[in-house]
């Protein structure tokens, strides 16, 4: 059996799959945000509880660790070494005021990673070929070590002008290091980073060396609790075992939100829709991808919290817009939802822990589209508590408590929607073109307004939508990406040939060490037109590099580029191309797991729904609605709104006007009834063969 372990913000979910059979198993266990190994083990727990005497053959991990340091500005005692003459390259970063402020003079600057008074520099310098200007001053060198250690400063991060092109200075500022101040935990931004663009490598070498300590005290904790290997989930869609994690933990700062775009892409090319929008609803945030012809985008100009970081990952707007997601009213008296977060602990109202503030859990729970219970009746939900809050809130704004309530799920409604919008039309692509697959805890619940605000052609809730995330870490290959900087309008082949093999050297090494006899190395390349500030990366071809393979690449360039920006240079001589950086990715392929196909309905009869009182719409009040069991559907079924659709780990309010219909693998799949397949009130089977869905 092979087992997928993703820890959330408020669950921690788990997927194990039997190899032998194809058997998908998934539970769910409430997270522990002080401990997260816990909640881990607890869910393995449950595993075993449920398949005694099974043999582990592979166990993979998604998690938040780092992320939610990053997220809540948990750095301390963190040491910056620079080039002597830079140590202000921090302060002075790019010199751009955010989105919002036209002028500057209103906007003051963040806090930098580090205080100016724990950067230190050290003589010595490269030019922009690696060539040595000045030599490294090793008593200087020895001096800063010496002040770190005296200060009890044990996470250092070490960046030099220039070392993407000679990592030497560096290696030796860590040897020097190493001799003096044996404690500290150091990251080389030629180790972490080895791409040109200072402040970008600084800052990301930085945040390597920040969540470094962290991770090493986590995953030490939970590998001496497990007792076996394991595999981590990395930002850029692959994953790499906990020993080598521990040497680059900054590759997992999106481990959980990859898994579940990758297990999301999956899901939905299976069943015919091989470019979606995939959102993630947890209980803090939601986070959206965009996937198109099965792969999900990566970008390497992404960002954790107020931290750039410039690390292959998936490309994924978040927002905080989950179940936990706190209503409160601003100065102004105007109703706000998010980004704050009641967490699992204490959580929402209904939670009954201590949680003082109305929730979208809460405003959910009030209006009856959730049951009283979480996953299958484990955690009880305390409905009066949700609704003393939501009358409480309601009074403050004046307005009835159906109709805060409502309010509240609107605006979290909207907050999702401006994700979508961010990474389709934002990234120029139209949203009404791709069906939206929602996933996690919280993700059906607003399925139906996301269809109405966005005009989504549909929207697909894979089958156990909370355990989409764990699934995915089932589903991707080993993965390890290299970078270097070549900046040159003429390449001379055999240079770029030896930088590919040295590149694809160090990742077949990597993959040897994890055991994989037959790895794959993919290259690509950095290119943009001489003058431009930033660059596009394209796809280049396997195999030996000649004029052809040279021709290949420019093509791809001016194709991607037209196709982002519009326009494109082709057969213009006054504007040459630039090569800037060269990249290879090397992967280890597994099996992935198979999603079977779901059986038709016989001549039996829908089990009958239940039923409880929902409210929809505060305009048209509070109704008997069906409640049905998702368990009970069978392909070809289709349940007409209104109705609730019940399962372990989430619940779909199915909102007036609209239908989910039941396809060949279990998804449902919802549209509005005008535009949706066949069927009549309540739940009927699809009449003609199903396939239109």
């Amino acid at each position: 059996m092979r087992i997928g372990v993703d820890t959330g913000g408020t669950f921690t979910d788990v997927v194990a799959v039997d190899e032998r059979t194809g058997e998908i198993f998934t539970t769910k266990t409430p997270s522990t945000p002080a401990n997260p190994a816990d909640g881990f083990m607890a869910g393995l727990a449950k595993v075993g509880g449920a398949k005694a005497g099974v043999a582990v053959t592979g166990l993979v991990h998604g998690t938040t660790v780092a992320t939610n340091q990053l997220l809540e500005d948990r750095i301390q005692d963190l040491g910056f070494v620079t080039t002597e003459g830079f140590e202000f390259i921090l302060e002075i970063a790019r010199q751009s005021v955010p989105d919002g402020y036209g002028n500057s003079y209103f906007w003051v600057k963040p806090p930098r990673i580090v205080p100016v008074h724990r950067v230190k520099t050290v003589g010595g310098r490269l030019d922009h070929l690696g060539a040595e200007v000045r030599p490294f001053d090793e008593e200087e060198a020895t001096r800063v070590a010496r002040w770190f250690r005296e200060r009890g400063i044990t996470a250092i991060g070490v960046c030099f002008l220039h070392s993407y092109a000679n990592p030497g200075h560096e290696a030796r500022m860590r040897e020097v290091l190493e001799r003096e101040h044996p404690e500290a935990v150091v990251s080389l931004s030629s180790d972490v980073l080895r791409e040109y663009r200072e402040y970008e490598r600084s800052v990301t070498t930085l945040v390597d060396a920040a969540v470094k300590p962290t991770m090493r005290r986590y995953i030490a904790n939970l590998s001496e609790r497990l007792r076996m290997p394991y595999s981590v989930m990395k930002s850029n869609g692959g994953i790499l075992s906990a020993a080598e994690v521990v040497h680059q933990p900054i590759t997992t700062v999106l481990s959980g939100p990859a898994a579940g775009a990758l297990g999301a892409a999956l899901i939905a090319a299976t069943s015919g829709h091989p470019s979606v929008i995939t959102l993630d609803g947890g209980g803090t945030s939601t986070d959206v991808a965009v996937v198109v012809d099965g792969e999900p985008s990566l970008t390497t100009e992404g960002s954790i919290g107020r931290y750039p970081c410039k690390i292959p990952m998936i490309d994924i707007v978040t927002v905080g817009a989950g179940g936990g997601s706190i209503a409160w009213i601003s100065p102004e008296g105007t109703l706000k939802v998010g980004p704050r977060s009641a967490g699992a602990d204490p959580g929402p109202l209904c939670y009954g822990r201590g949680g003082g503030d109305v929730t979208v859990t809460d405003a959910h729970v009030f209006l009856g589209r959730i049951p009283p219970h979480l996953l299958g009746g484990e955690i009880p939900l305390d409905r009066q508590a949700a609704r003393e809050g939501v009358e409480a809130l309601a009074g403050k704004l004046g307005l009835s408590p159906e109709r805060t309530a409502t309010g509240v799920l609107e605006i979290s409604a909207f907050n999702q929607c401006n994700a979508i919008r961010q990474i389709t039309v934002k990234r120029g692509l139209d949203v009404r073109d791709f069906p939206l697959v929602t996933f996690g805890g919280s993700g059906p619940l607003l399925a139906c307004r996301l269809i109405d605000i966005l005009g989504l052609p549909a929207v697909i809730v894979p089958p156990d939508p909370g355990n989409v995330s764990a699934f995915g870490l089932l589903t991707v290959d080993v993965k390890n990406d290299y970078v270097r900087t070549h900046v040159t309008r003429s390449p001379d082949l055999n240079v770029l040939e030896g930088i590919f093999a040295e590149l694809e050297g160090q990742a077949v090494a990597a993959l040897d060490r994890e055991g994989f006899t037959s790895p794959v190395c993919r290259r690509s390349a950095d290119l943009r037109y001489y003058g431009q500030a930033y660059e596009v990366r394209v796809p280049a071809p396997p195999g030996p590099l000649g004029e052809e393979w040279r021709a290949e690449v420019l093509a791809r360039f001016h194709e991607a580029h037209e196709r982002l920006y519009g326009y494109a240079y082709r057969d213009d001589p006054r504007h040459a191309v630039e090569w800037v950086n060269l990249r290879v990715s090397g992967i280890g392929p597994i099996t992935r797991p198979a999603i079977p196909e779901r059986s038709r309905r016989g001549e039996e009869a829908l089990p009958a729904p239940g039923a409880r009182r929902v409210c929809f719409d505060e305009r048209e009040g509070w109704a008997e609605c069906p409640v049905h069991q998702r368990a009970d559907l069978r392909w070809g079924d289709v349940v007409s709104g209104p109705a609730v659709i019940e399962e372990y780990g989430s619940t779909l309010p199915l909102h007036p006007g609209f239908t989910a219909a039941c396809d060949a693998h279990g998804n449902l799949v919802i549209r509005r009834a005008d535009a949706a397949a066949p069927g009549t009130g309540g739940a009927v089977r699809e009449r003609e063969t199903g396939e239109s869905l």
